[in-house]
C-alpha cells in the first residue's frame, strides 16, 4: 500500500472502468480525490462509494476536450481542496477503424480527447504544482502507442496515433517540468476488463481465444491490476522516476 495521506488527486474519466478503479485505489491509499468526467450521474455513484472510505471527494462534470470546461473544473477543485498534488489523465476514447475508412471527425475525436484533453488538464493544473514545487502527473497511454494490430475487430489507427502522441507529450513535459519537482510518466495498459471492452472485445470468443493464446499470462488484465503502477508513479516512492512509459500488458506483443 502506498501512503497518499494528505494528497489531493484529480482523476479524469473517473465515472467508470479503469478511472473509477484508480480513484477508489487513491482513496484507499488516503488521498482526497476529485472525480472528473462528462457523466455526472455516474461520477456521483463513484463518489458515494469513495465517501465510505473516510476521505474527501468531489465530483465535477468536465469535458476534457473543452478548454472552458477544464478551466472551470480545475477552479472548482482548487476552491475545494486548495491544491492539486496528483493528476491522472485517464479520459480517453478508442475509435475503431483504419485510415482508409476513418471519417475525419472520428480522427479528430480521438485526438481531442486523448491528446488535447491531457494538454488542457495539464495547462491548468501545472501552475498550482509549480507554486507548491510538487506534482505527480500520470498519463494513461496504451500498448497501442507502440504496436499495431492486423485483426479487423481491433484496428484503431487514430487510437494508435493519439496514444503515441500521449507518450511523446509525456516525455516533453517530464523533461521541462522536472525542475519544478513535477514528475510526468505514462502507463500503457494492454487489454483490461472495463466498461468499454466488456461491451465489445470481451464479447468476441474468437478474439479472446486469440488474445489469450498470444499472451504469456494467457489472459487479459483484471480490474485493479493497473492500480499498482499508477499508485507507484503517484507516490513519493517514485520521486526519481520521470519520463517513463511503463507497459502493463502481461508481456504480450502482437505480430
Amino acid at each position: 500500500m502506498f501512503d497518499l495521506k494528505g494528497k489531493v488527486a484529480v482523476i479524469t474519466g473517473a465515472s467508470s472502468g479503469l478511472g473509477a478503479d484508480a480513484a477508489i485505489a487513491y482513496a484507499k491509499s488516503g488521498a482526497n480525490v476529485a472525480l472528473l468526467a462528462r457523466r455526472i450521474e455516474k461520477l456521483e455513484n463513484v463518489a458515494e462509494e469513495i465517501k465510505k472510505l473516510g476521505v474527501e471527494v468531489i465530483a465535477v462534470k468536465c469535458d476534457v476536450s473543452n478548454e472552458e470546461s477544464v478551466k472551470k473544473a480545475v477552479e472548482e477543485v482548487l476552491n475545494k481542496f486548495g491544491k492539486i498534488d496528483i493528476l491522472l489523465n485517464n479520459a480517453g476514447v478508442a475509435v475503431r477503424g483504419d485510415v482508409v475508412n476513418l471519417k475525419e471527425d472520428e480522427w479528430d475525436r480521438s485526438f481531442n480527447t486523448n491528446v488535447k484533453g491531457i494538454y488542457l488538464m495539464s495547462k491548468y493544473v501545472i501552475p498550482n504544482m509549480q507554486k507548491n514545487k510538487y506534482g505527480k502527473i500520470v498519463n494513461v497511454a496504451s500498448i497501442n502507442a507502440v504496436i499495431g494490430d492486423k485483426q479487423d475487430i481491433f484496428v484503431r489507427h487514430s487510437y494508435n496515433a493519439s496514444k503515441s502522441a500521449v507518450v511523446g507529450l509525456t516525455m516533453g513535459m517530464a523533461t521541462y517540468y522536472g525542475k519544478d519537482n513535477i514528475t510526468v510518466n505514462a502507463v500503457g495498459p494492454g487489454l483490461f476488463e472495463s466498461e468499454m471492452t466488456e461491451s465489445t472485445l470481451f464479447k468476441s470468443d474468437d478474439f479472446m481465444k486469440m488474445y489469450s493464446a498470444q499472451n504469456p499470462m494467457s489472459r487479459a488484465g483484471k480490474r485493479g491490476e493497473l492500480n499498482g503502477p499508477i499508485l507507484f508513479l503517484s507516490s513519493d516512492e517514485s520521486s526519481y522516476v520521470n519520463g517513463q512509459f511503463i507497459v502493463v500488458d502481461g508481456g504480450i506483443k502482437f505480430v
